[in-house]
């Protein structure tokens, strides 16, 4: 825009000067030599002759031109230097900065543009912080239903259906733990990051043995060495879980499933689910609250919010074999890998110990 500016100035004096100069010229050279067209000619004209007085003219020109140049200069960084600030703050805030603000500086119509920028900038940190609000409080909420199931949890007669009981309200109860606190943290723009082949292999090992027991042959095909992602362990094992899930519950016993994980060539992962059952319908599975199985119908539109926030996408299509197929893209890492592990249950209900149960993606611009 600057440059712009600045061409356009120029052009404009370009203009003006060929407009003065060129009926000047034809005065020049039609009038006899003794005569002039005022003072000023009929001076340069008896000192210089008429090539000296071409090059006043000219001398004359290039400092009205240079001139020029420099107003437009000056005139370009008055308008451009506010309109780069108000750009410089919206992207901040599109990569989840929501403490960016443009400065109040320019012409009138470019403070207006900050100062709406900004009015939106903290009207988006207030429905945030509503929304994290409103999550922690009805987590809360669930807690006396979660009490009174655990009261008749613990009036089983059966040792083991009572232990069974038991150890899945112990992780709802973590995982309401974690759904709070992740509610109330800050959000980490960018400093979330987990090893995708470990996620996965944990996950699919975790669903193994329901594979086997409901005669599925189980195909898993992983990149060597570590894949960093930009998604936390916990969400991607969510993600796992949920598009594991949706093979066992939706396509019949025996069905073979593969997942296959392997690198982008940008960084990040691809993650693909597929197996040879009947497949999806002419419903998009990833509008929120859609579902013909009889589920809730949440499940895919979270996968595709954790891809999405990830700087990743989430296609859905056929396997090989006519069945469905689910492909997660998973953005590159901006960090080291994190090593630590959140909270999961093994096959026989017992919790895996954690020092981070976070989860991060919908802090991100959701």
């Amino acid at each position: 825009m600057r440059l712009r500016i600045i061409l356009l100035v120029l052009g404009a004096s370009s203009l003006v000067l060929v407009s003065f100069l060129i009926p000047l010229a034809l005065a020049l050279r039609t009038l006899p030599a003794g005569r002039a067209v005022n003072s000023a000619i009929a001076y340069a004209q008896s000192h210089l002759g008429v090539t000296g007085s071409w090059l006043l003219l000219g001398g004359v020109s290039l400092a009205v031109l240079t001139l020029s140049v420099v107003i437009a200069d000056r005139l370009a960084r008055s308008l451009v230097r506010p309109l780069d600030g108000v750009a410089q703050a919206a992207d901040r805030l599109a990569a989840g900065d929501l403490s960016a603000r443009a400065e109040l500086a320019g012409a009138p119509e470019v403070r207006r543009a900050s100062a709406g920028l900004n009015r939106l900038a903290r009207r988006i940190g207030e429905l945030l912080a509503y929304e994290r609000e409103m999550i922690a409080d009805v987590s809360h909420r669930l807690r006396t239903p979660m009490t009174a199931l655990r009261i008749d949890a613990e009036s089983l007669r059966d040792q083991a259906e009572r232990a069974q009981v038991l150890g899945d309200l112990d992780t709802l109860e973590s995982t309401l733990d974690e759904v709070i606190r992740a509610a109330r943290r800050p959000p980490r723009v960018g400093l979330v990051t987990c090893d995708a082949v470990a996620v996965v292999a944990e996950r699919t090992a975790f669903w193994r043995p329901l594979a086997e027991d409901t005669d599925r042959s189980m195909t898993v095909e992983l990149a060597d060495g570590e894949v960093p992602v930009r998604v936390t362990s916990g969400d991607l094992g969510t993600c796992m879980d949920i598009l594991l899930e949706n093979v066992f519950a939706h396509t019949p016993d025996g069905s073979a499933l593969t997942i296959r994980l392997s690198p982008r060539a940008a960084g990040g992962a691809w993650l693909v689910v597929a197996d040879n059952g009947p497949g999806f319908g002419n419903t998009d599975p990833t509008e929120r609250g859609s579902s013909t199985g009889g589920s809730t119908g949440l499940g895919l539109d979270i996968v595709r919010r954790v891809a999405e926030a990830s700087g990743g996408t989430l296609t859905i299509g056929h396997s090989p074999s006519g069945g469905g197929s689910v492909t997660m893209g998973l953005g590159a890492a901006t960090r080291p890998v994190d090593r630590t592990r959140s909270h999961r249950r093994s096959r026989r209900g017992q919790p895996v110990d954690s020092k981070e149960p976070t989860s991060y993606f919908w802090l991100e611009g959701e």
